[in-house]
Order: structure tokens, then C-alpha cells, then sequence
């Protein structure tokens, strides 16, 4: 999938948004009503009134990205409806993108080089 990557800070907007909006009107939200930097790099995802639609917009860097999913059965998994923002980890963001349960997921491990006994 082109997208955002794995290592990749995550906050969603809880309120449902007007799904007419592109990149730059959704940019504006996020400094305007959120107190965020849509250019610094931060993912945000953003809600239709209908629960089978989603857009996420960020900065990689050389331009303002856009990514919109609609469901084909179902609705993706939403946090109660209230004003603000929350964060969601990647592997959430995955999981939220593939219409599964994001509260069910939990951080993962890092990596670590195996320690050699000696």
C-alpha cells in the first residue's frame, strides 16, 4: 500500500468532517481547529458522517498528501464522538484502515539484536 509509513505519529479528529473538504481545506482545519502543524509531518485522520468512509492528509515532505478509503461492507471502528483529537499508534492506523477493531491492538516490540552468551 502507498501511504504512510510504519513509524508514523497518529491523531485522529473525532468529530466527523464535511467529506467535500480536500487536502488544503483539511489542512486548515487541523491548524484552525485542532492547534496542530499539518506540515510537520503528524498524520491526521478524519471521518465522514457515515462510518465507511475515511481520509487521512500529511506533509511527506515535498507535498500534502491525501489519502481517502471507503468501505465496501461495514464501517470502520470510531471513537465516541466528542470535540478534540486522540492518537493512535501505526499499527492502530493499520488496523482502523483495514476496518478492523484499532482498540484491540496493542503496541508491538521493538526489535532487539539476539545477546550472544559468551
Amino acid at each position: 500500500m502507498i501511504g504512510p509509513g510504519a513509524g508514523a505519529r497518529v491523531m485522529v479528529a473525532t468529530r466527523p468532517v464535511d467529506f467535500r473538504k480536500g487536502p488544503d481545506a483539511l489542512a486548515a482545519l487541523v491548524g484552525a481547529e485542532y492547534g496542530g502543524d499539518p506540515y510537520s509531518g503528524v498524520i491526521y485522520v478524519f471521518r465522514a458522517k457515515r462510518s465507511d468512509r475515511i481520509k487521512l492528509v500529511w506533509w511527506d515532505g515535498t507535498g500534502l498528501c491525501l489519502m481517502a478509503k471507503k468501505l465496501e461492507s461495514g464501517g470502520f471502528k470510531w471513537p465516541g464522538i466528542r470535540d478534540g483529537v486522540m492518537r493512535l499508534t501505526a499499527a492502530q492506523l493499520g488496523a482502523l484502515l483495514e476496518g478492523l477493531d484499532w482498540r484491540r491492538v496493542h503496541g508491538g516490540r521493538r526489535p532487539m539484536a539476539p545477546q550472544i552468551a559468551g
